[in-house]
């Protein structure tokens, strides 16, 4: 089980992304759109004096039962460990441990 701290400052960060997320893409755009140089310094000052913890690679994907952040399979948001506890468990019909 994962730190009740880690996984408080990992909803805080979502929640900043969230916060934070139509004004980097309007300041992204617009970057994309100008052609003066001394246009894009400005708004990439802009971009700069935004919180770090919003940008979208600060959030890690975290286990939705342990928040464990490692080793998490992206469709069902759960880390390696809980699959293979439930297979052990026979909670998952139709799997079986590989062996050879």
């Amino acid at each position: 089980m994962a730190k009740k701290s880690l996984i408080q400052r990992e909803k805080k960060r979502e929640k900043s992304k969230q916060k934070y997320q139509a004004f980097r893409k309007y300041l992204k755009e617009e970057m994309s759109e100008t052609l003066s140089i001394d246009k894009k310094w400005e708004i990439q000052k802009q971009l700069q004096s935004l919180p770090r913890n919003s940008t979208p690679t600060c959030i890690h994907r975290r286990c939705f039962l342990t928040g464990r952040p490692r080793a998490n399979y992206r469709d069902f948001n759960l880390s390696r460990h809980i699959p293979r506890e439930m297979i052990h468990a026979c909670l998952l019909f139709g799997v079986t441990k590989a062996s050879w």
